[in-house]
């Protein structure tokens, strides 16, 4: 299960796109989108190749592309890794064919995205926006590409309603084969786009559905890749860095679990960690030493003072001003 994202700088210029690429990379990204709306773009796209190459970023790039073939040609020939497009909307049959060829002797795999803000008239007209319509214009999409011999195929059936969006996967899931690509569109700023994020692809992958996830804000790319892993981490499917647990607080607390939670959260973000964590700061008798001993670390708080466990055994008693410190201590150790 990959973690996706999409650059949000204007490809045309190349320096600010390869800095959001390598700033996505550094954040984990797996695969990058980048936009090619025309031959200045596609220019461009083949700068941004050639620098992220100079830096030593390894990330895919997958080129998308609407209405004109020839971005596509040019693309795969500038070195994308993965095609978006929709076969339907790119050039005629032929033009379809002579992609599809190309892609297939690259080894390039193509993206079918089918959204519910650009489906056909004809799908409109029978279904509306509804996961009937979204799956139809799927199965059309990708027929299109088979007819022309290419199989390498990945399909995406988004829509900014969560509940049409996660039945629109399940028929696709239960009725095909192909790698699925899982996505809530327009989701919105935060809070609203992480909420609508989680309950969509997450309520996928619990099914066992989707083969890799974009999280798509209103807001800077980085948020997206940082969102994806927590849905993934959230699901099972996949750790890394610290997960801290932590108790919501209520009148039982005697620590101003706040302030210990914010400054754990700090510290740990810019440790060089090479091994997942999960931390428990817990902030009372009730639910915190069960949940800290659970964890791989944590610390279950009383007045003034806090139990640290370490793999479900009690290391030590701290006071309230030294928990921090040594919490991060025994995360570096273990982590490191």
């Amino acid at each position: 299960m990959s973690v996706q994202s999409m650059c949000k700088t204007d490809t045309r210029d190349a320096r600010a796109t390869c800095e959001e690429v390598l700033g996505l990379w550094r954040a984990g990204c797996e695969l990058v989108r980048v936009a090619i709306p025309d031959r200045e773009a596609l220019a461009a796209f083949g700068e941004l190749r050639k620098r992220l190459r100079e830096e030593g970023c390894p990330v895919p790039l997958c080129a998308d592309i609407h209405f004109d073939y020839r971005l596509a040609l040019g693309a795969l020939e500038a070195g994308a890794e993965k095609l978006r497009i929709n076969p339907g909307n790119i050039g005629g049959e032929d033009r379809v064919r002579l992609l599809a060829r190309e892609a297939l002797a690259r080894g390039v795999p193509i993206r079918v995205g089918v959204n519910a803000g650009s489906l056909e008239r004809d799908l409109l007209h029978r279904w509306g926006r509804t996961p009937e319509a979204l799956v139809e214009s799927a199965r059309r999409q990708a027929a299109i590409l088979e007819d022309a011999g290419f199989r390498d195929i990945v399909v995406s059936v988004k829509a900014s309603d969560v509940p049409v969006m996660v039945r629109a996967y399940e028929v696709l899931a239960r009725e095909t084969d192909y790698p699925l690509h899982l996505g809530v569109t327009e989701a919105g700023p935060p809070p609203q786009g992480l909420v609508k994020s989680a309950l969509g692809i997450g309520s996928l992958l619990l099914q066992g559905i989707g083969d890799t996830i974009r999280v798509s804000l209103t807001a800077p790319a980085r948020e997206e890749v940082e969102a994806g892993y927590l849905i993934l981490e959230a699901a099972g499917l996949r750790r890394r860095g610290v997960e801290i647990i932590a108790c919501p607080t209520c009148g039982r607390i005697e620590v101003d679990l706040f302030r210990v939670v914010r400054e754990v959260r700090e510290r740990v973000s810019g440790l060089p960690l090479r091994r997942p964590l999960k931390v428990a700061v817990m902030g009372c008798a009730v639910n915190g030493p069960g949940e800290a001993s659970e964890a791989d670390l944590g610390v279950a708080c009383g007045k003034g003072v806090a139990l640290l466990f370490r793999r479900g055994r009690v290391v030590r008693k701290v006071t309230e001003e030294e928990m921090v410190e040594a919490l991060i201590e025994e995360i570096r150790e273990m982590g490191g």
